[in-house]
């Protein structure tokens, strides 16, 4: 595993409270940073932020206002912000296949998917202050293969994956690394009672642990726009996508045209 030294850099965890998020903020502080862990549970953040000699803050990630104002306290208190994992996440709970409740669908994505761009976003001019940062997105397994048993989850997390992997090469050139990890199944309270179903049936499950391992990894090693891949028994790896055929089956790019298709 390589390491990397984070003496006097600032981190800020989403979705810090408890499992890969309160995993993350200790494997971050024992390298060496100030870490401002984020979650809709206040307490739970507390204790998180109190045992790793950082800060906490509670706030709602799906909120568009929460983001901003939380960059802001992480520089108002803690001087800088270098590191951001934007971690929170929830399950799809529902197929979404023939029967779609729709609230339930907009906390979804609101947590999944727009926590990501509200945080990016958030964070990137905090990262340039500094001259560049890095920025390691939670997604899943579900975000490179299909997950059928949850078919919306699959959804936010490619949208995830997508965004990852565009956004780190929009950065790239301003020394901003924007990494997706995809960790298979965890052992976290989002598996609920489907644990005990993974244990009968014998199968390995990644504890939080080994994923703020793959974090430390890919912050290491992480090139622009790489999503990295982790599961039990193995170590983290930048998973190796199948190039699109160009024009005329060549391989030529399309041009960069920002806001266009």
């Amino acid at each position: 595993m390589s390491t990397v030294d984070l003496t006097g850099r600032v981190a800020l965890v989403t979705g810090g409270a408890r499992g890969i998020g309160a995993a993350v903020a200790h494997r971050l502080a024992k390298l060496g940073a100030g870490v401002a862990v984020l979650d809709l549970d206040a307490a739970g953040a507390q204790r998180v932020a109190s045992a790793v000699g950082g800060i906490a803050i509670a706030g709602d990630v799906s909120d568009p206002a929460t983001m901003p104002a939380v960059v802001a306290q992480v520089e108002k208190e803690l001087g800088r912000l270098d590191v951001v994992h934007l971690n929170a996440g929830i399950g799809g709970g529902q197929t979404g296949v023939d029967v779609l409740d729709v609230e339930r669908y907009r906390k979804l994505v609101g947590v999944n998917v727009d926590h990501v761009v509200y945080g990016l976003c958030a964070a990137v001019p905090a990262l340039r202050r500094q001259g560049g940062g890095k920025i390691v997105i939670t997604a899943s397994l579900a975000g490179i293969t299909a997950m059928p048993s949850d078919p919306l989850y699959t959804l936010t997390k490619h949208a995830v994956v997508g965004y990852a992997r565009a956004a780190g090469k929009a950065l790239a050139g301003e020394d901003i690394t924007v990494s997706a990890l995809c960790p298979g199944f965890v052992d976290t309270l989002l598996l609920g009672g489907a644990r005990e179903e993974f244990a009968a049936a014998g199968f390995p499950l990644l504890t939080p642990s080994d994923v703020a391992e793959a974090v430390q990894s890919v912050l290491a090693d992480g090139q622009p726009g790489e999503a990295w891949i982790i599961q039990p028994g193995g170590k983290a790896t930048a998973y190796d996508f199948r190039g699109v055929p160009g024009v005329g089956g060549g391989q030529l790019p399309p041009p960069v045209v920002l806001g266009r298709v």
